[in-house]
């Protein structure tokens, strides 16, 4: 039998033919663009000419203008609709879509062009009588009509103010003065009749006061109050007269002839209301010519807006004739996107159906039912491979989550997988612990799972560190998974704590006889030293054995006290470079053979809050350690210059203090040697690094240990300085220093002693 080949309905092209639309698009993209340019040279041909242009003109513009814009809106309406009909799943070239628009189009373009030509010619006439001679002379006749009001109300109150200035000089050559009851009467009467509200006879200092002489305000509206000097001086300069208009009342400022004198009149006359009237027509004859300025600019912008609505509206058309298109043939392209779907092993592919059912309808119900039968053929399999995929995710997700470390072994004890805690712990990588024997990642993991125990404590070494874990060990079918945590930080905590309660029971317990002895080892040497021989000096020597060795326990005491009851620190801020400066200076003289170095920079000081005792006796114990440890160097020709080296510096927030000493270097038990009576040296209590990683814990900082390259050791203190400034006191406040052991022995002694 052969094989007989099957047409691909679904991705057949039509024949393509010789098509004339670009030349055709083309052509009326350029007679656009021509007609546009001819527009703009009409419509500059002669810029200086503020008129409108004629309503046939602008008619004929318009058409001229509308018509190819149309066309391209209809020919590039119809490229889209061949461009998605193409982008479908049919394929084809759109002819659906192209019909609809070019229906559409024309039914919105031809009602669109006559109704823009007819508003635009209604605009033209409608406007053409506001941009005239005679609406031009109406608006300018009633803006000077305005003005003109104002100006001669004014211009009276000035006048009847002049005329008062003259009957007050006619007054005062008469010989009569301002308290003569003839002067009085008359002033007033002249001010009454001539309608003035309210009136003043003044005159100006040379301090720039003014004087009063009469005052009729019987509204009592202040008058003197609102003269000013400066016009007032004005006056008497020279000038006939100063109008000032306030609000409602227009005052005037006149001299008196013949006088130093100056009289001040006021009436309320609505003077607020007559220059609003004069502002309001100023502004509109203003406006007016600006109109008219801009009338031919106006006429464009009405016109080009008119033109931008109506092909704004036709390719609306345009839009609604492609989704109107798109609705009609989706169904279809629907089903044939759907039929490639499945095709290519989607078996979810479905297509909507519509709410009234058609033959479209019916097909697409036939091929949902033909999905849904091949999907349920191959759900078991699928069902089963997710929930395999969800049940490892699952797994994932719970180890990398959990702090604790987790390690599955598989065959042959490798390791199967293991969490992120468990790759920091061990200080390995994820990836390149996976498949490896677990004696190669872990070997004392290794050699814990190799006996029968289920939960151990190991010691493992990462990086020159080492580690406490607590290992639980759970055998399953599939394979051992052990899980562990980090507990060296919790045993040397409860190590720290038990330290500190023995050494305040130690404390207690030696500091009550040590000063009865010493009294009585220096009484004995008081009275029974002068009876001995001078040649024989057993006595003393033992007595001053006895007063050494208590000095010895004392320290040994100061010692215990500072750790198991460190005083509460005072924090200040203070200078590191002097706190260094000092505890370097200490053992500068008693090590003389070791050369001591401050590295900081003087310009920027550093500073710090803190206590500066404490600070001082951390970084001391600090030093000491480092002398003593060039001091147990090992003899050699070769040997460097014993060197202790103190870096500070500020960065980020934080406060670092490093000291550097080429000793002997750390011991293999570095990760203990700040736990309390923990020491390498013989003569040595084990307190110091611990009552120094005490003081900075309490200063919110830590403590670190490296090893110096060349030989010896860093320690590094590192403080958050941020953390610490709310806790420095006040300048002025006087901080009272918890009391030493020295302190509380010299308490003891008179307490007990009262006479030695």
């Amino acid at each position: 039998m052969e094989a007989v080949a099957v047409p691909d309905v679904l991705n057949t092209e039509p024949r393509k033919r010789l098509s004339v639309t670009p030349l055709v698009e083309l052509g009326v993209l350029g007679l656009a663009v021509a007609i546009g340019v001819a527009t703009y040279f009409t419509i500059t041909a002669d810029p200086t000419s503020p008129r409108p242009l004629t309503p046939p003109l602008v008619a004929l513009l318009m058409v001229a203008n509308l018509v190819p814009a149309v066309a391209l809106l209809v020919l590039i309406g119809r490229r889209i609709a061949i461009k998605r009909a193409m982008a479908t799943a049919a394929g084809g070239q759109g002819r659906l879509h192209v019909r609809l628009v070019a229906l559409f189009s024309v039914l919105a373009s031809v009602p669109m062009i006559l109704v823009t030509i007819v508003a635009s010619m209604l605009f033209q006439y409608g406007v053409e009588f506001w941009y005239s001679d005679r609406a031009k002379d109406m608006i300018e006749r009633a803006a000077t009509l305005a003005n003109e009001s104002y100006v001669e109300m004014t211009r009276w109150v000035d006048g009847e103010n002049v005329a008062v200035g003259k009957d007050v000089a006619n007054l005062l050559s008469s010989g009569y003065g301002f308290d003569t009851t003839e002067f009085v009467g008359t002033y007033a009467q002249s001010v009454l009749q001539r309608s003035l509200a309210e009136s003043i006879i003044f005159g100006v200092s040379p301090k720039g006061e003014i004087l009063t002489f009469a005052l009729l305000d019987p509204y009592e509206r202040g008058l003197a109050s609102s003269i000013r000097v400066a016009d007032a001086r004005a006056v008497l300069a020279g000038k006939p007269s100063v109008v000032i208009v306030s609000g409602e009342r227009v005052q005037s400022i006149a001299p008196v002839p013949g006088t130093q004198y100056l009289v001040a009149s006021s009436r309320v006359v609505g003077a607020k209301e007559l220059m609003q009237r004069k502002q309001r027509a100023e502004g509109v004859v203003a406006d007016y010519r600006a109109l008219r300025e801009r009338s031919r600019s106006l006429q464009l912008r009405f016109n080009l807006a008119l033109l931008g609505i109506s092909l704004f509206i036709v390719g609306l058309a345009v839009f609604a004739a492609l989704a109107i298109a798109d609705r009609l043939v989706r169904p279809v392209n629907d089903l044939v996107d759907a039929a490639r779907g499945v095709a290519g092993g989607n078996f979810d592919a479905r297509v909507s159906q519509p709410k009234r059912m058609d033959e479209v309808g019916t097909l697409a119900s036939a091929f949902n039912t033909m999905t849904e039968r091949l999907k349920e053929q191959t759900g078991a399999l699928v069902a089963a491979n997710a929930e395999s995929e969800s049940r490892r995710a699952l797994i994932e997700a719970v180890m990398s989550g959990v702090s604790a470390g987790v390690v599955s072994i598989g065959a042959g004890r490798t390791v199967r997988l293991l969490n992120s805690s468990a790759a920091n712990l061990l200080q390995v990588g994820e990836s390149h612990a996976i498949g490896r024997p677990l004696v190669e990642v872990a070997p004392e993991l290794d050699a814990l799972l190799a006996s029968d125990q289920r939960e151990a404590v190991v010691q493992v070494a990462r990086g020159g560190e080492p580690r406490t874990l607590a290992v639980k060990i759970t055998r399953e079918a599939a394979g051992p998974i052990l899980t562990f945590d980090d507990i060296t930080q919790q045993l040397a905590d409860q190590r720290r704590a038990a330290w500190a309660d023995v050494a305040r029971r130690i404390a207690h317990e030696i500091k009550n006889p040590l000063t009865p002895i010493q009294l009585a080892a220096e009484r004995l040497q008081r009275r029974y030293g002068k009876n001995i021989e001078p040649s024989d000096t057993t006595f003393s020597r033992l007595t001053e054995t006895i007063v050494r060795q208590v000095g010895d326990l004392r320290r040994m005491v100061d010692e215990f006290s500072s750790f198991a009851r460190m005083p509460k620190p005072v924090f200040r801020r203070e200078s590191l470079v002097d706190i260094a400066r000092q505890s370097m200076f200490l053992h500068e003289v008693g090590h003389p053979g070791i050369a001591f170095r401050l590295d900081a920079d003087a310009d920027a000081p550093v500073s710090l809050v803190c206590d500066r005792r404490q600070i001082g006796q951390a970084l001391t114990n600090i030093i000491k350690n480092a002398a003593e440890a060039i001091e147990a160097r090992p003899p050699a020709d070769d040997l460097p210059q014993g060197e202790v080296v103190m870096a500070l510096d500020k960065a980020n927030g934080r406060v670092t203090l490093s000291i550097a000493d080429n000793g002997v270097g750390l011991p293999v038990e570095r990760d203990r040697i700040v736990e309390p009576y923990m020491t390498t040296r013989s003569r040595g209590t084990g307190l110091g690094l611990a009552i120094v990683k005490k003081i900075a814990e309490e200063h919110m900082g830590t403590i670190a240990f490296a090893d110096r390259p060349g030989g010896g050791t860093v320690v590094t203190l590192s403080f958050d300085a941020r953390a610490l400034e709310p806790l420095a006191a006040p300048e002025d406040a006087e901080a009272t220093p918890a009391p030493t052991d020295d302190d509380r022995f010299l308490m003891l002694t008179r307490t007990r002693n009262p006479n030695p």
